[in-house]
């Protein structure tokens, strides 16, 4: 029977598949999962004939049941590249999963023409149900992998690194400190520390809301990973409450400078690389405008 099904299958494929991408076009150009804004019909006709070839040649090697064998690979792959595209593109589940139901209509009704017993044409169903839901776990796995790199590209733009002297970095930190984010931080850090040979880096903790055990063991890596690269590092933000909070939790930031502001460790890093910045006292006179400037 598995033969059978195959060889009508593959036939059928070869003698009217003109008129099976036809008909399947005009059906997906009418559905309302069709995204004409997302894709035109040059690409969407182009997908359909490497689907329905891929689909003859699995078709023709007589396994059916499984569409993990690997007659079926380029079936797989032709779908596996459409999924993961349109998981890119902004495609929902449904108008990715419609792709591959949408033709079960005309491959019924070519199938129906030559009078294929009813059992192959529920054979033939089922398989397209298999690829199916193949199409829908690519297209998550494929949505997965987007999320992911969203997330890492939002955590290195929310941990830049600003260069606010000569030989003097700055981290500020935002929001919660966890073992990822950490990472990003420490990698960040370590890069600029490297383009620019600082050799102090401020870390501003003022807009993390709190700070607990794993906090501190989060930053003291970060001040670790600097040192091997040969920076000293400063934290900066540490307010009253994050402050009693350490003492209580018994957490020791042992051979870290703590500063209260990011004002007070810039100027300390300052001290510590032999700079200074000097208020210049100008002319009251010339400050309302009534004088002139001696220098000009």
């Amino acid at each position: 029977m598995e033969q059978k099904l195959s060889n009508s299958l593959a036939d059928i494929l070869g003698q009217r598949e003109s008129e099976i991408l036809s008909d399947w076009m005009a059906l997906q150009r009418n559905s309302a999962a069709r995204r004409a804004d997302l894709i035109g019909d040059g690409d969407l006709q182009r997908q359909c004939k490497d689907f329905l070839a891929a689909l003859r040649q699995g078709a023709s090697s007589g396994v059916f049941d499984d569409i993990l064998a690997p007659p079926w690979a380029p079936a797989r792959e032709a779908l596996a590249e459409i999924s993961r595209s349109r998981a890119r593109l902004g495609f929902t589940p449904t108008e990715t999963a419609t792709f591959v139901f949408s033709l079960k209509q005309p491959l019924f009704r070519a199938l129906g023409k030559d009078g294929t017993a009813k059992d192959e044409l529920w054979n033939a169903n089922l398989l397209l149900d298999k690829f199916g839901l193949f199409t829908t776990e690519v297209y998550q796995k494929s949505r997965e992998e987007v999320i992911q790199k969203q997330q890492r590209e939002m955590l290195e733009l929310s941990t830049p690194v600003v260069k606010l002297w000569d030989g003097v970095l700055a981290l500020p930190l935002i929001g919660t400190l966890d073992s990822e984010r950490t990472q990003v931080v420490m990698e960040s850090l370590l890069q600029s520390i490297v383009e620019t040979g600082a050799g102090i880096a401020i870390i501003d903790i003022t807009g993390v809301p709190t700070v607990d055990t794993l906090v501190a063991q989060h930053l003291m890596k970060t001040v670790a990973a600097a040192r091997l690269m040969g920076a000293e590092c400063i934290i900066s933000g540490i307010r009253p409450q994050i402050a009693a909070t350490i003492v209580h939790l018994g957490v020791e930031l042992r051979s870290v400078v703590t500063k209260a502001t990011l004002a007070d460790a810039f100027a300390l890093a300052l001290r510590r690389t032999g700079q200074t910045i000097q208020r210049v006292h100008r002319n009251s006179k010339l400050e309302a405008g009534l004088g002139t400037d001696p220098d000009s």
